[in-house]
């Protein structure tokens, strides 16, 4: 295993962002960079052993530091939305970035997706005694960021091995009260994305399985109403592997899938949330994670604009793994609260494989 780093370009406050490569026994790599803690190329192979990479990226480092669909970023200190850009703390209301319409989207206008980050790298072995190597990024976000409270400390890590087993770890603490709440937007497509603008084809015969028996109820703005309904003989139905394009025109009022998951299982515990096949290139995809809940959103919004790289709506999915949106604003769903002296820690792992049939 091996790493290679390569400068990647400058913020515009002069900061050098460097891309880090990070290259298994195998010879399959994936990529990232301390610009949002982001994840770059991710290159697996397929069924006849041909690279390519699978999730959606910027050939320039000028791209992500303007307004963009989120790409492989981490998101925070609150992923998705917060209804009315606000919540209660101990009796207090904290207004935060409006930025969605009446609402708060990934955190506001200048999330943790467009910040600079501290990368330290490093080799080891995981709970099973594997070896990998890792990149690991922290985050310094100040009291009054976007308006939330509270000094939080972030912590983004990546990690990779020779299973092909991309393990991501969220981390923060905090000096006040506050919710956070972490994710990564990756944009998979495993039937391989060309290099260069455009250069990928629609998910819709993408096979997935989702490990969710339930979804969140929502309003008109995508805003949970706190209530959860069963996603059986519904549009939402993945509970047996279904082409992810089946039943995506019964959805006309989002486009598409952009709705959140309630992940089976006991959250905090590593389990099985979801499954995806793409049957011509045979690759897979497997996920667990600790996190309560998992957006499916079928990157509806991708509109062929230099803000998309070119890519049309469908032409990816994204599997974003997180507490639910607006739990903030919701006793009943699990606390995203987080106070002085506890650790946030949320796991999610990545599981590239083939299908040889």
């Amino acid at each position: 295993m091996s790493f290679v780093t390569t400068p990647f370009g400058q913020t515009k406050d002069g900061k050098a962002v460097q891309k880090i490569t990070m290259t298994n026994s195998h010879g399959h790599r994936v990529s990232v960079m301390n610009w949002g803690a982001l994840l770059l190329e991710v290159e697996v192979p397929d069924r006849l052993g041909n690279l390519a990479n699978v999730n959606m990226v910027f050939d320039s480092l000028d791209r992500y530091l303007e307004p963009h669909p989120g790409f492989g970023s981490s998101i925070g200190r609150f992923c998705n939305r917060i209804g009315l850009a606000k919540f209660d703390i101990d009796g207090e209301t904290y207004q935060v970035t409006v930025n969605h319409g009446k609402h708060c989207l990934h955190g506001g206008k200048e999330n943790f997706s467009h910040k600079w980050w501290d990368a330290d790298l490093f080799t080891g072995k995981d709970d099973q005694g594997r070896d990998e190597i890792g990149v690991r990024f922290s985050l310094l976000s100040p009291d009054g960021d976007e308006g939330f409270p509270g000094e939080v400390t972030a912590g983004a890590e990546y990690r990779w091995n020779d299973d092909n087993e991309l393990t991501v770890i969220y981390s923060a603490t905090t000096t006040k009260p506050t919710h956070v709440n972490l994710t990564n937007h990756a944009y998979w497509n495993l039937a391989g994305i060309a290099p260069g603008d455009g250069g990928a084809s629609s998910v819709h015969d993408h096979v997935l399985l989702l490990h969710c028996n339930e979804t969140l109820d929502v309003d008109e703005d995508l805003i949970p109403t706190g209530s959860t309904s069963g996603v059986e003989g519904t549009p939402f139905d993945f509970l047996h592997p279904e082409m992810i394009g089946k039943r995506i025109d019964q959805l006309p009022a989002t486009k598409g899938y952009d709705h959140c998951y309630v992940v089976a299982g006991e959250p905090g515990k590593l389990r099985p949330a979801a499954s995806v096949l793409e049957p011509n290139s045979g690759r897979t995809l497997e996920i667990e994670t600790t996190q309560p809940g998992m957006q499916l959103y079928t990157g509806n919004h991708l509109g062929g604009n230099d803000s998309s790289a070119g890519h049309k709506s469908h032409e990816a999915f994204c599997l974003e793994t997180q507490h639910y949106p607006d739990a903030c604003n919701h006793p009943n769903f699990k606390s995203t609260l987080l106070r002085p002296g506890d650790t946030l820690k949320e796991t999610t792992i990545h599981r590239f494989g083939v299908d040889k049939d």
